[in-house]
């Protein structure tokens, strides 16, 4: 609503010139409508906006329940919003604005006698950026007396063709929102308050004027969900400030605690919903599975991972290493932000030759290639996306920028998520990367500073992987898979330079729990697999951690029915969690076949013999995993996927955790990985067929132990 002071708003005379005493709220856009502004257009909608609108990404830094925004019905939409007439009786103008960068386009505007005196544009014109909300500043002490109204515009209709604004405020001095805390590092983890739902500030931590770390970050002065850990033992000895913009008072950064661990990490693995033998982070929120790599007895899995909040932002490398891929040490984050953006996607190689020229000591370096996403924070707000290396030399432990960053430059809009790998042939590297509009493009590089383009291909959206596999385990019959983020891929041929498809595009997953996944570097030979890892798109918000990873998988080709496809098998190692076993054969199935098994977290292996029965599957804690004979279709909750059945029997393998299903049918030929949300009462299994008789020919129920208690 646009309040008033001193007098009317659009009528009355100013008698004296203002006496600049207070500050006075003009607009806070609360109530239900507009009030007396005047709408033209149709995008700002008919009432101010509560938060983020469809579409969107998530909208921050705006004070209370609703803000002027005008990406109602996209960036294709524009109009005005102007305010009643009013009168200038202090010397500042303030207030929050956010959105594109466009002068005259996405901007707000002082006007006096219908002409522009002021104007001010939100910090986004390229791909990515934030949607925050910061505040700005007019000096309008010259126009002390006039009458003046303000007009945000909104003309633009490309990308960030929209503007947000909140709490424009008339006053003495300009609005900030800083606060500042001087802490001196004398243990290892700062922890840090964390509130779901408070609002966002931007939180430096500063030595002097250098920014170390900058996160989006939902502090809190009372009592937090849960705390998040900042590991400082880089800093340890050097007094640092903690800066804030977005809080009211320094009561949230007084909470900070620095300490020897996390706080209220008593229960650390052990969370209700925590998935057991599914990797997530201690916490804070995961995506994309990065830099796979084996080294050394050491399977590294880097990871999108916001290590402040339980929403996605401020993306950063976390870093876990397993000697098994089921058992995980999470080591702490890797790559932070810079000046260059964020740390989205990438891979890491292991350069044996020393390529680089990075090698310092015994060890091979580790170098991870990687997306500075620029324009995603305010340390970045005027970078492109760009493409950078860190490396580090004592077995992932720590970790070094090349000085010499970014190492490719921006090609086209949100061009990202390098995959690079050793091209022996060519004795050269190879990089994949996504340059938008489902667009891949392929390099060359001597050393993977240098990057020669050599080809493109239009396919998949982000996340791409290349690699070779044997047909049907057939070392003289190699193809090359192509494939993005939803997993759907090709089967062809590459020379180096150029990779041809020789099939149409082909589906990998039906599940609703899979995306960007990423296949390990390095392998050994004598090894000869190719493993796979997903983001696990689950989560729930009584947790301190969000999301997860799927369980490893290796991937082969098969001859189908269907001709050559990739298929999926849950990799080996899970037999190290395996607890109690029980098996059958030659059974008949019957809803009390698994009386008294219970758990949350099993390996379900079965061969079953539909015969006459109309379908065939299990109950697993109350979730119905069902084949439909006539139809020839599996399906879980919303998702289903068409399997045909082989000499008249169905395989099935079940992965259970605490919030997903991992379904393989024929042997893997059909992968369907499910984010679930059980009802916590239900625990018991049930194998059940329908209107008929059917048979197992074998099933196997195993018991799988927590991977985190051992």
């Amino acid at each position: 609503m646009f309040r008033a002071w001193i007098g009317a708003m659009v009528v009355g005379v100013l008698a004296c010139l203002p006496s600049f005493a207070d500050s006075t709220v003009l607009a806070d856009f609360e109530d239900t409508d507009y009030g007396a502004w005047k709408v033209t257009g149709d995008a700002f909608g008919t009432h101010p906006a509560r938060g983020t609108l469809q579409g969107q990404m998530d909208v921050t830094g705006f004070k209370g329940k609703a803000l002027v925004n005008s990406f109602h019905n996209g960036d294709g939409a524009t109009g005005t919003l102007t305010s009643p007439e009013f009168v200038i009786d202090k010397p500042c103008i303030s207030f929050l604005i956010g959105g594109g960068k466009y002068p005259g386009e996405t901007c707000m505007d002082l006007l006096i006698d219908g002409k522009q005196v002021r104007t001010s544009t939100g910090p986004n014109d390229v791909p990515g950026g934030s949607e925050r909300l910061r505040w700005q500043s007019w000096d309008v002490r010259e126009f002390a007396g006039k009458k003046a109204t303000i007009q945000i515009v909104d003309k633009r209709t490309g990308g960030w063709g929209h503007i947000n604004v909140d709490q424009i405020v008339l006053g003495d001095e300009p609005m900030n929102s800083e606060q500042r805390r001087s802490i001196q590092i004398d243990k290892p983890f700062l922890n840090l308050p964390i509130k779901n739902g408070a609002s966002k500030s931007l939180l430096r931590v500063l030595r002097g004027d250098e920014i170390l770390r900058e996160y989006d970050i939902e502090l809190t002065d009372s009592t937090p969900d849960f705390w998040v850990a900042i590991d400082m033992t880089a800093f340890k000895g050097d007094t640092l400030t903690l800066w804030a913009d977005g809080l009211e008072t320094d009561a949230a950064l007084k909470q900070a605690t620095l300490a020897e661990s996390l706080i209220g990490g008593e229960n650390l693995y052990q969370e209700r919903l925590r998935p057991q033998f599914h990797f997530s982070p201690q916490r804070g929120w995961n995506n994309d599975p990065n830099g796979l790599v084996y080294y050394k007895g050491e399977y590294h899995l880097f990871f999108q991972h916001n290590p402040v909040g339980w929403n996605w932002g401020n993306m950063t490398w976390g870093h876990a290493v397993s000697k098994d891929l089921v058992h995980w040490t999470e080591l702490g984050d890797a790559i932070h932000p810079d000046k260059l953006g964020t740390i989205f996607s990438g891979s890491a190689v292991i350069d044996e030759a020393n390529t680089t020229g990075f090698k310092t000591g015994d060890e091979s370096p580790i170098v991870c290639v990687y997306t500075s996403a620029g324009g995603t924070g305010r340390w970045s707000e005027d970078q492109p996306f760009t493409q950078s290396l860190a490396y580090s030399n004592d077995r992932g432990r720590s970790w070094t920028k090349y000085s010499g960053n970014p190492v490719q430059a921006h090609i086209n809009g949100g061009n990202r998520d390098p995959k690079a790998f050793w091209y022996a042939p060519g004795n050269c590297w190879v990089i994949v990367l996504y340059l938008d509009d489902k667009r891949m493009a392929i390099f060359n590089s001597p050393d993977l500073k240098q990057w020669t383009q050599q080809s493109e291909l239009t396919c998949f959206h982000e996340c791409p992987e290349l690699f070779e596999l044997p047909v049907d385990g057939d070392a003289n019959n190699k193809k090359w898979v192509l494939y993005g983020a939803s997993g759907e891929y090709y089967i062809g041929t590459f020379d180096g330079k150029t990779y041809t498809p020789e099939t149409q595009i082909l589906p990998f997953q039906f599940g609703n729990c899979f995306y960007a996944s990423q296949t390990y570097n390095n392998i050994p030979v004598e090894d000869g697999r190719r493993i796979q890892i997903a983001w696990g798109t689950i989560g729930d918000q009584s947790m301190p951690f969000n999301q997860m990873m799927d369980f490893p998988v290796e991937l082969t080709l098969r001859t189908t029915s269907d001709g050559v496809r990739m298929c999926a098998w849950p990799v080996r190692e899970i037999e190290s969690l395996y607890a109690n076993k029980k098996e059958w054969k030659d059974v008949a199935l019957s809803a009390n076949l698994l009386e008294g098994v219970q758990g949350d977290c099993f390996d379900i292996e079965a061969v079953l013999v539909p015969g006459d029965a109309k379908e065939v599957g299990f109950i697993v804690r109350g979730i119905p995993v069902q084949y439909d004979v006539a139809k020839e279709q599996l399906t879980c909750a919303d998702k289903s996927a068409n399997v045909k059945l082989e000499n008249g029997e169905l395989s099935l393998r079940l992965l259970v955790d605490r919030m997903s299903i991992e379904i393989f049918a024929q042997r893997g030929a059909v992968y369907m990985p499910m984010g679930l949300h059980f009802d916590e009462s239900k625990q018991a299994l049930e194998v059940v067929s329908k209107e008929g008789k059917a048979q197992a020919k074998s099933l196997a129920v195993r018991e799988l132990r927590s991977a985190w208690t051992q």
